[in-house]
């Protein structure tokens, strides 16, 4: 689970004034966002408050064929999601959106993000007779905001009601019957921006390279704690919950998003650039050729190029055919699997002093291996640079990165002996302070916990990337031995 850092999840939702073809305008926007989750996908579209809905485990094309598109049939409302899973596992039940009938309705929801206190809240529920079908935070934000809708006027204001005592991070798209509704939680850890199309139609998206993609131009930001919600009359804002400062996962920028997109007014791609020149700054080499590990080492390896003056070069061909899922059974299996996915060019490297640019190093196997590469090709120096600090803490809101255990970081004492242990001449990482600049003066403040261990919010003093499932299973073990 180390090797490398996996996205988090991406949600869209589209509100037409009239029914069309929206299960095909998700299905485009799901295939913008495919970055942010290879492992599920799923689809839920409302006609006129009769949803059907399509979900499967597999990439968007995989799970998403021209009959599947047509039996979603036409309306004028979807919602769809693209997942990596952190809390819940690769159970079939998780795989999103969710679609929930309760008395009140039909709701679906679609979830970016990871509750801190999902178990507690599913411990509450549970004990008061819910029935749950998977282990997934989002079915306790479904259920909260069933709950709540009992005694509410509306969705939205039931969704109001359930942000004052969900806590972590949550970036939501939930439809209704006659309803669009996005929101975001207060600290705006995950991206969620609005934007409309030429025929009028509102969406909403993780970010705006989906927007571009279904031909719809970027509004906004959904402000941090904001409830957007988009019916026949127009659209509203509730903006209670805003006013805190924000704490946006500074991933987005390294790693996470898309070059293409923009989040919070900063292009993603520029935002690259940037940490490429900061690190250009903070730690100077001289060498031959700066190359990037693609694809999130590119931009900051541009950057790097341009500030330190040393040629940008291509160093590695990527195999795009090679998914995350690729099986890599042995040690020879593993190895075989970074030759498999990367290839040096080595006409650029041989005799060479290179610099290599990465957005981060996790476990420091893989990079080991990159590392081999370029040796082999001929490399007379490498140097590494990455474009983050060192991961040191677990990240509670949505990234795979839950334990201090396998971080290489933390297992040695100091960055030069992380360069023995890849096999680097030098190493240096960016600086927490240049981090936090990478968005420039549009940016009101980054979640960097996992750098840091300084939490916007307060988080749980343990819980691994299983712990919730886990405790869940015990839970349920427990009463069933009570029986």
């Amino acid at each position: 689970m180390f090797n490398s850092l996996h996205e988090e999840c991406g949600v869209f939702g589209i509100f037409e004034n009239g029914t069309t073809s929206v299960a095909q305008t998700a299905y485009i926007a799901l295939y913008a966002l495919q970055h942010r989750g290879q492992e599920a996908c799923g689809i839920a579209v409302n006609d006129d408050g009769v949803f059907t809905h399509h979900k499967g485990d597999g990439l968007v094309p995989d799970v998403f064929t021209a009959d599947n598109l047509e039996k979603l049939g036409s309306g004028n409302m979807a919602i769809g999601h693209v997942r990596y899973s952190t809390t819940g596992g690769k159970n079939p039940n998780n795989v999103q959106p969710l679609v929930i009938r309760h008395i009140k309705g039909n709701l679906a929801i679609a979830h970016n993000g990871n509750l801190v206190n999902a178990y507690e809240l599913r411990k509450e529920f549970e004990l008061g007779g819910a029935i749950f079908h998977g282990t997934s935070d989002t079915e306790a934000i479904a259920y909260s905001i069933v709950k709540e809708r009992l005694s509410s006027k509306s969705t939205e204001e039931a969704i109001a009601k359930v942000m004052e005592h969900i806590k972590g991070a949550y970036s939501c798209v939930v439809m209704t019957a006659t309803k669009l509704i996005a929101f975001r939680d207060p600290m705006g850890f995950h991206p969620l921006c609005l934007g409309k199309t030429d025929s009028g139609a509102y969406v909403v998206s993780s970010e705006s390279c989906a927007l571009d993609a279904v031909g719809a131009k970027l509004i906004r930001e959904i402000r941090p704690g904001e409830i957007v919600t988009v019916g026949s009359d127009g659209i509203r804002s509730n903006t209670a919950h805003c006013g805190k400062k924000s704490g946006l996962c500074v991933f987005e920028y390294i790693y996470f998003a898309r070059p293409d997109s923009v989040i919070e007014g900063c292009s993603v791609h520029h935002a690259r650039i940037r940490a490429g020149v900061f690190l250009a700054r903070e730690n100077p080499v001289d060498a031959d050729i700066v190359i990037g590990v693609p694809d999130s080492g590119l931009d900051a390896a541009l950057g790097y190029s341009r500030e330190s003056g040393i040629p940008y070069g291509v160093g590695f061909i990527k195999n795009k055919y090679v998914g995350r899922s690729f099986i890599q059974p042995s040690q020879s299996g593993r190895d075989g699997a970074v030759r498999i996915k990367l290839n040096v060019l080595k006409e650029n490297i041989n005799g060479k002093r290179v610099i290599m640019i990465d957005d981060s190093i996790v476990r420091g196997t893989t990079c080991a291996r990159i590392v081999k590469l370029l040796r082999e090709a001929g490399a007379k120096e490498v140097h590494m640079r990455v474009s983050s600090p060192p991961f040191r803490f677990p990240c509670y809101f949505g990234t795979d990165v839950d334990s201090s255990d396998g971080l290489i970081a933390c297992k040695c004492d100091t960055v030069e002996e992380i360069a023995r242990r890849i096999g680097v001449d030098s190493l240096a990482y960016l600086s927490v302070e240049a981090t936090r600049k990478l968005a420039g003066d549009g940016c009101h403040g980054v979640c960097d916990g996992c750098f840091t261990g300084n939490y916007p919010v307060e988080v749980p003093k343990e819980q691994a990337k299983d712990k919730f499932e886990m405790k869940l299973n015990q839970f349920s073990s427990y009463y069933q031995t009570l029986d």
